[in-house]
């Protein structure tokens, strides 16, 4: 079950690390789009960006000591819960030219949960 739990762990830790560098330091398509297309803060974006790369170190340092990762991908399942959350408020399942970026948050959930089950089941 570890090498189940260190696969998801390191794949989900690119992925969050891809996702948030960017926003963390307020650049690129996505940053802009948070901000312009949904309307939120630069600092939100910038905390979110965080809580990513904050996941990433978690996921990774989660394969040494279980608590830590376990924690790092409920907390990020969570937070993709509450993105898909805001993506239904502003429409973008809706409208075809936004509703592949937010599948993107439908997708990982699943990941994210399977990656805590993992890493219980490995302790």
């Amino acid at each position: 079950m570890y090498v189940t739990a260190a696969i998801l762990s390191v794949l989900l830790a690119l992925v969050t690390l891809a996702a948030g560098a960017p926003k963390t330091v307020l650049k690129g398509d996505v940053s802009a789009g948070l901000q312009s297309h949904m309307g939120l803060s630069a600092g939100l974006v910038r905390f979110i960006g965080l809580a990513e790369v904050s996941a990433t170190v978690g996921l990774i340092v989660g394969l040494f000591w279980q608590p830590l990762g376990i924690a790092a991908a409920i907390g990020m399942a969570l937070m993709m819960i509450g993105a898909v959350g805001y993506h239904i408020q502003v429409g973008d399942y809706a409208n075809p030219e936004t509703r592949g970026n937010a599948l993107a948050a439908v997708v990982l959930v699943p990941f994210f949960a399977a990656a805590a089950v993992t890493l219980v089941l490995a302790i």
